[in-house]
């Protein structure tokens, strides 16, 4: 058996990884995972990790859950592959089934893809060809906020506004209205900051206002902005949103791809508001981390403008070699028997309290803590350079991936978003390990800041 550093060796050799800078490699090769088991990672050298960030947000259930394993071997049995167009199976028909009975009323069909960027493009190309089918010409382009991350083809990132992803290819990018969204931390309304009246909404009052008869869709991650730093606003926001795209004729687009699946503390991040969208687009834990798949569910408007006899012009001609993979079918369909049968939304409620005030109690310990902000399984600890006027660090001091390295070495995955040391755990975690996950954050930001 090959060891750990002839593995790195190796992959280093030949692989390009996502989200890198490879020269950062040469000093801190990447670890080479052997095994998952529940919520910890086991390397080569049998060295385990506790899997704060659930895999880049996608692990919902522990890895190598017997649930989701046995379903995905029952399948693969069965039936592992089969072209889509004038096919189905019954896998993919029960998981529509599911998935409509859940979302927020009025979603009615479902599109398949393979990821969560796919599933943003399917969104706004169908969005575009709704309006150009029904008449209104016009309406071309698409609405964003600021700080806002949707995927990384073209489309995906042109309604971006994360400038570490984007800046560099924006001449390849759609002409996207970018409108200033919330920030709650640092609002500019600071009287309304703790009552908030989403006084921030005017940006996009006004835009609304003035571009409608432009505007095909606006696109918006439900309650939190999550690689924005875990950002997260208030509901009320989403309401005001949703009645003003009623009145002027707007798709509203719901990225429920990060935010999805119990995150924010309900099933999706549009129920804490009580609105549907036009559009709504999930990923990563659909599948819980087994599998690649995505959904783009919409309402019957945005459906019955392609129906027609034979028409090639209002067809959706959008597709994908693994649409509706019955693999991934079988593991969605397991994920969601879960949330039934564990009564896990219930469950996570109290998970939630018990990991705000573990991280709350110890926020005084270091006055480079901002805030710390939490919006059911998802976390976030802000680190700045003074809290009175929460100035940043700045980006080349990379504080939080230092603070990264040194919970490695203490067993925790703590990937950080720029300053943002976060958690999004499985949701299996128990109290012990909440315990031994935030002791760990708190160990290793005094670490890097030398508080003792």
């Amino acid at each position: 058996m090959s060891n750990m550093k002839d593995l790195q060796e190796r992959d280093l050799k030949y692989i390009w990884h996502p989200c890198s800078q490879m020269k950062d490699y040469e000093k801190f090769p990447p670890i080479v995972i052997k095994k998952g088991e529940g919520v910890f990672l086991e390397d080569m050298e049998g060295k385990r990790y506790l899997d704060a960030v659930s895999s880049w947000w996608v692990n919902l259930f522990g890895h190598s859950n017997k649930r989701i394993n046995e379903a995905l071997y029952r399948q693969v049995n069965k039936l592992e592959h089969a072209i889509f167009s004038n096919f189905s199976h019954e896998p993919a028909i029960e998981l529509s089934e599911k998935i409509i009975s859940i979302v927020p009323k009025g979603l009615n069909k479902v599109f398949f893809s393979d990821n969560g960027s796919s599933a943003i493009e399917v969104a706004l190309k169908l969005s575009f060809q709704y309006h150009q089918q029904i008449g209104k010409t016009k309406k071309k382009r698409f609405v964003a906020i600021t700080d806002a991350y949707h995927g990384e083809t073209i489309g995906a990132l042109s309604v971006g506004g994360v400038d570490l992803y984007s800046k560099i290819y924006k001449p390849l990018l759609l002409d996207v209205i970018k409108v200033e969204g919330p920030d709650c931390y640092r609002c500019k309304f600071e009287e309304n900051r703790h009552n908030c009246n989403t006084s921030c909404f005017k940006y996009m009052k006004k835009v609304i206002e003035e571009k409608h008869e432009e505007i095909t869709a606006i696109i918006i991650e439900p309650m939190v902005q999550c690689a924005a730093g875990m950002k997260i606003y208030s509901k009320d926001y989403l309401k005001k949103l949703r009645k003003l795209c009623d009145q002027y004729d707007i798709n509203l687009i719901a990225d429920e791809i990060a935010v999805g699946f119990g995150r924010t503390g309900q099933m999706f991040g549009c129920n804490h508001s009580q609105i549907t969208p036009d559009i709504m687009c999930l990923s990563k834990g659909l599948t819980a981390g087994y599998m690649p798949m995505s959904l783009t569910i919409m309402t019957d408007k945005i459906y019955d403008a392609f129906y027609d006899d034979y028409n090639t012009m209002k067809a959706f001609l959008h597709s994908h070699s693994y649409t509706g993979n019955p693999l991934g079918c079988a593991i969605a369909l397991e994920c969601l028997n879960i949330f039934k049968d564990e009564n896990v939304i219930e469950k996570n409620k109290t998970k939630s309290k018990i990991l705000k005030n573990k991280i709350e109690s110890r926020l005084e310990e270091i006055p480079y803590i901002g805030e710390y902000r939490q919006l059911g399984m998802i976390g976030a600890i802000e680190l700045v350079k003074d809290r009175v006027s929460k100035e940043s660090f700045h980006w080349k001091d990379r504080v939080g991936y230092e603070i990264y390295k040194i919970a490695l070495k203490k067993g925790v995955l703590l990937r950080p978003l720029g300053n943002v040391i976060y958690f999004m755990p499985p949701y299996i975690i128990n109290e012990e390990q909440i315990d031994y996950m935030s002791d760990v954050a708190i160990s290793s930001i005094k670490d890097y800041f030398n508080i003792y």
